[in-house]
């Protein structure tokens, strides 16, 4: 057992909890304490031999620690972390903690970009698997084929989602700085994060330092479809190659094919197949294509790779079907990927009629940034019920989405929207009116209040 012992605030957190016990593993004494402590991260991390304090109380820094690691969600004012600054403790950030016990002197992909990064960090992930790599990776949602979003091995290919979003209270760089990467995938660059960004400037300036940070031998796969990326990688210092539909692309996607259950592609000369509907999962797809051939993988393992992949939790997630309408989970938040999961839905489903409850609950859609964008993307869909903004005093009332007036200019266009502040409301409405052939997409990148096992209790009836 190993001298030094760390203290985790905010351990259940999933990436926390992920590298506390990664942490256990290693050999290291690991402590922690939370807020909320409950099942199943509390009982994983026990099961692990983490002992767990619930609340945040300067007395649960055990006096031998020798590290503490602060989470993202704690601030200023939190009780451990005014302990460990009037102790002058050591304190490191996750970030920093994954890199220099996780990913120093290992082969790090780190996958970026405003949307699509879990699905092409899973993706990569399960090609190294089903390629016998027995890859480590940190993953933001639950690949399917995993059943876990973290896992630590002795292998030197680590696959790491890369967030923008700020580090630590201490730290506001994006976390993706701190990652050593060997290879970068640039998926695309928008507006986001408004409570950390003042403007797209400041997003794609960081992205352009994340690149600054690729060695010589590695390589920054960019989309080039996206002037934002292109953006962020002029005057780059590391090898790049720009992958997409377009002409200028040093990787061109062509001879797409869109299918009710999947879709066909070919990059580079070699043809490969995805069970995943969508132009943006033919993109990530071939992100993952890219990224393996960099490391050496043969065209035939990746394809058995991406055959054999089963999605991500909360991705276009049928979560049931009763009396003929289906009921699917989806995570889409920000508008780009609202839009883009309702032309999948399309895709996935044709002729079928299609309702969307939305919930606008991230930092940003509560702001009223993207109160027209919504609008827009939304109108895709026939029916769509917003509810209230949740948590709204987190918003001055000035910069607050007005959800009455989004819905009144999705209905000026033809489609079907209703105001409903609350979820079992939401519920009686939309199973009052749905009919045998219709689809309720759940797009929300919370519980929303449970409301898909409502839905399909209330349509069982």
């Amino acid at each position: 057992m190993s001298k030094e012992q760390f203290h985790f605030v905010g351990v259940c957190g999933t990436a926390m909890g992920s590298v506390a016990a990664g942490m256990i593993e290693k050999g290291y004494s690991v402590t922690g304490s939370d807020q909320a402590v409950y099942p199943p991260m509390s009982t994983f991390l026990e099961s692990k031999g983490v002992q767990i304090m619930e609340g945040y109380q300067a007395g649960n820094i055990p006096e031998e620690a020798t590290t503490v690691v602060i989470g993202n969600a704690i601030s200023r004012g939190n009780e451990e972390a005014e302990a460990v600054l009037d102790r002058r403790l050591r304190y490191m950030s996750l970030p920093e903690v994954l890199k220099e016990y996780f990913l120093r002197g290992r082969r790090n992909y780190v996958v970026s970009g405003t949307h699509g990064k879990t699905t092409t960090s899973s993706m990569l992930a399960w090609i190294f698997e089903s390629s016998a790599k027995d890859p480590s990776f940190m993953i933001g949602g639950i690949p399917a084929n995993f059943g876990q979003g973290a896992r630590f091995t002795d292998s030197d290919f680590v696959v790491m989602e890369g967030d923008e979003y700020d580090t630590a209270f201490f730290d506001k760089r994006s976390k993706f700085l701190h990652y050593l990467p060997e290879l970068i995938v640039m998926n695309n660059i928008e507006f986001d994060h408004a409570d950390i960004y003042n403007n797209l400037e400041e997003i794609i300036l960081t992205f352009s330092r994340l690149l600054k940070i690729v060695p010589r031998n590695g390589l920054a796969l960019i989309n080039g479809d996206d002037p934002n990326c292109l953006a962020a990688a002029k005057d780059s210092p590391c090898p790049t190659m720009r992958v997409g539909f377009g002409e200028a692309c040093d990787l061109r996607i062509t001879d797409v094919e869109y299918l009710p259950t999947g879709s066909r592609f070919a990059i580079g000369g070699e043809g490969y197949e995805v069970p995943m509907v969508g132009e943006f999962n033919v993109r990530n797809a071939a992100m993952a294509v890219c990224s393996a051939k960099f490391a050496g993988l043969q065209p035939e393992e990746i394809r058995k790779g991406l055959r054999s992949f089963q999605g991500i939790a909360r991705r276009q997630q049928e979560r049931g079907e009763v009396h003929g309408i289906t009921v699917v989970d989806d995570f889409a938040h920000h508008p780009t990927a609202i839009g883009l999961a309702i032309d999948g839905l399309r895709q996935k489903y044709p002729s079928r009629r299609l309702w969307v409850i939305f919930e606008p609950r991230s930092n940003t859609t509560r702001r009223n940034i993207f109160q027209d964008d919504l609008a827009v993307a939304l109108k895709k869909a026939d029916c769509v019920v917003i509810p209230a903004v949740p948590d709204p005093e987190k918003v001055a009332e000035e910069d607050r989405l007005d959800p009455e007036k989004l819905v009144a200019d999705i209905s000026a266009d033809g489609a079907r929207a209703w105001y409903l502040g609350e979820v079992d409301g939401i519920v009686a409405h939309v199973s009052s009116l749905a009919v045998e052939g219709d689809v309720i997409a759940v797009l929300s990148n919370g519980g929303f209040g449970g409301i898909h096992e409502k839905l399909l209790a209330s349509l069982a009836g």
